[in-house]
């Protein structure tokens, strides 16, 4: 059974940090590049931050350059997006993404909820 599942949310205030955290399992973690994506309420998808299967390369949206962080551990088949510096549009859903051109094959976590509030 394919499962990612996602940890570190919470609630934090403007300018704190998190670090979320996604374990994979039943796929072969380092053939996939991996990626986050959030979903902030009442707004659709937002492709956050990717990194290739290697780790050697990655890649963010401008909202969040300069202020995340994506990482992998290929060993612990474990993706991380640290995040710093946050801002109350931050505030989402945040899904981890294991991304396939063929359906069956393409992969999401359940979420974790990050908010940012004072």
């Amino acid at each position: 059974e394919v499962q990612l599942v996602e940890n570190g949310g919470g609630l934090v205030q403007p300018g704190g940090s998190l670090r979320l955290s996604c374990v994979a399992s039943g796929f072969t973690f380092n053939n996939y590049a991996m990626a986050w994506v959030r979903q902030a309420p009442g707004k659709g998808l937002e492709w956050v931050s990717a990194i290739e299967q290697g780790g050697r390369s990655t890649s963010y949206a401008d909202s969040v350059t300069g202020r995340f962080t994506i990482s992998r551990d290929n060993a612990k088949n474990t993706v991380y997006l640290e995040m710093n510096s946050l801002k109350p549009e931050d505030t989402a859903v945040y899904y981890c993404h294991a991304p396939s051109s063929f359906p069956p094959y393409d992969y999401w976590g359940q979420g974790t909820q990050v908010t940012v509030s004072s």
